[in-house]
């Protein structure tokens, strides 16, 4: 007969496969994946019923309030603060041998054994598209009643830069297995106990879930409306830009500036917006030299708004892209006032040509 150490040993590596096979809705409180016994286990030697088992509470550690467009690790504790909630007698009530009362007193010290979780494994998901856990399901071992987690397990979170401002769910469903059920018998009670004692444990896989809110904190943000302007190759132009506070709380002092590169160049890559009240916009000018050798495309200038939030405190938004177009030479209004220049000079020059030609011929006839 396989000594108690290796049936335990074997039971924890089948809980742990088992956890990531059952695919089900969890609940909150414990529940147990199987609930009738299995065929091949006989309790005709089973003296008790014992009712409770693990219960899993979780815990986040620090705040659970983020910004649009952050990454951050989420650190989850764990502790069992299983118990056992009753338990109710199998046996008649006849008169007991002395074999079967030590046989009842053995089968209780391992039934309290109920509330103990093995082989914990969490699974953290979230409910919106905005909100997106990285992390697979992560172990957290086997806690007994009253244990806790010595380090909290982790889940990686990326918030989306367009989750609007809120709360969003996130379930943490825990799989963990637990000792279900006690048979046990023996032959004859001695002083040294009872003689050819065997014990059998029945194992199974419990449930629970928590849901933990995520909060997306209201904020001022950026976006650019509106481009307009006349930019070409080896010439300055003005470029106009309408920023919009498109977030919820109110920007005060705003100040826009470019981070301009090639092709462009400036001495002038700050604008004053002002106050900025959700919804509203502002236009930021600047002046813009064009390299010579610039192509005429589309390009995208990086811009990032420096205001003061409703707290008093200086923030600095996220890049905000301004994308404009470089234009050829020849539909700019200074390229072409220089081609009707030079077309005015051949064409005077071609008038005094003819008017030369008939003052010869004059000269001639005379």
């Amino acid at each position: 007969m396989r000594t108690l150490q290796n049936y335990m040993k074997q039971i924890t590596i089948t809980l742990l496969v088992l956890a990531l096979l059952f695919v089900m809705p969890a609940h909150a409180g414990f529940e147990a994946i199987n609930e009738g016994l299995p065929d091949h286990f006989s309790f005709d030697e089973n003296y008790y019923t014992v009712y409770g088992g693990p219960d899993i509470s979780a815990t986040v550690i620090g705040d659970c309030e983020f910004s649009r467009g952050d990454s951050v690790t989420l650190n989850i504790d764990l502790m069992n603060k299983g118990m056992i909630s009753g338990f109710r007698s199998d046996t008649d009530d006849d008169p007991v041998s002395e074999l079967d009362q030590k046989l009842q007193q053995t089968e209780m010290s391992y039934e309290s054994q109920r509330t103990t979780a093995i082989g914990i494994v969490a699974v953290l998901t979230s409910l919106d598209p905005d909100v997106k856990v990285k992390s697979g399901p992560q172990e957290a071992g086997t806690l007994a009643s009253g244990e806790q987690i010595e380090y909290p397990i982790q889940f990686d979170i990326d918030i989306s830069k367009n989750a609007d401002a809120g709360e969003y769910p996130l379930v943490l469903n825990m799989y963990y297995g637990y000792q279900k059920n006690v048979q046990i018998n023996g032959d004859n009670e001695t002083d040294l106990g009872i003689t050819n004692m065997e014990v059998g444990l029945w194992y199974d896989v419990g449930t629970q879930n928590t849901t933990f809110p995520l909060h997306v904190e209201e904020e001022a943000e950026f976006a650019v409306t509106n481009v307009s302007g006349e930019l070409v190759p080896n010439n300055e132009g003005m470029l106009y830009v309408t920023y919009t506070n498109v977030g919820e709380l109110l920007a005060e002092d705003a100040t826009v500036r470019i981070s301009a590169a090639d092709p462009f160049s400036t001495t002038d890559d700050q604008a004053y917006l002002g106050d900025l009240a959700p919804g509203e916009n502002a236009v930021a000018i600047f002046k813009l030299k064009v390299d010579e050798l610039a192509v005429p495309k589309m390009y995208a200038i990086n811009s990032e708004i420096k205001y003061e939030d409703t707290n008093g405190h200086d923030q600095i938004s996220d890049s905000v892209k301004i994308t404009t177009e470089v234009l050829p030479s020849a539909s700019s209004s200074g390229s072409g006032g220089y081609t009707w220049i030079a077309v005015g000079i051949v064409l005077v020059a071609f008038m005094g040509f003819v008017v030369y030609r008939k003052i010869s011929g004059k000269k001639r006839e005379s």
